[in-house]
């Protein structure tokens, strides 16, 4: 089977923006233990940053360049019939107790999870890149602002 999201070899100075912080550092190490990808590649956000990407995905077919004088900068973006939107009955809260999951929320012991979840994750990105990309949820300068990290191997997650 073809991979549907190839390793991508960006040239210095773009995908290469690692933060400092160790426990990110550590977490993502951890992670790409476990679905061993091809590279690792931090995302910075940068202009240069997103032509890249958008050049890769268009030579890959994950994108296609829509008509530029009526509307430009626009690509279409086909999602695979296999990458699903979440699904209701495959919805899980793990909480220590199925009580704090609330009475509408499917619920699932963490131990028992996180062990499944690493089981479907082993070699998950064997052959691709892995794309880390931070993220603010706020405004910069507020004391209730959280920065998170996200880990996927779709460039289009990334544009």
């Amino acid at each position: 089977m073809k991979n549907p999201a190839p390793a991508i070899f960006p040239p210095n100075g773009i995908g290469d923006a690692r933060p400092t912080n160790q426990a990110i550092l550590d977490w993502v190490h951890e992670i790409a233990a476990l679905t061993e990808p091809e590279n690792i590649f931090w995302c910075d956000g940068s202009d240069r940053e997103n032509e890249f990407l958008i050049l890769e995905s268009l030579k890959q077919n994950v994108l296609i360049k829509l008509n530029q004088k009526k509307v430009p900068h626009s690509y279409l973006h086909r999602s695979d019939p296999n990458d699903v939107a979440r699904v209701e009955q495959f919805t899980f809260v793990c909480t220590p107790t199925k009580e704090e999951a609330g009475p509408t929320n499917n619920w699932s012991e963490p131990k028992e999870t996180y062990a499944k979840l690493r089981g479907l994750l082993k070699g998950a990105m064997r052959g691709r890149t892995m794309f880390v990309i931070p993220y603010m949820m706020g405004p910069p300068d507020s004391p209730l602002t959280k920065i998170g990290f996200e880990i996927t191997d779709s460039k289009y997650v990334v544009l």
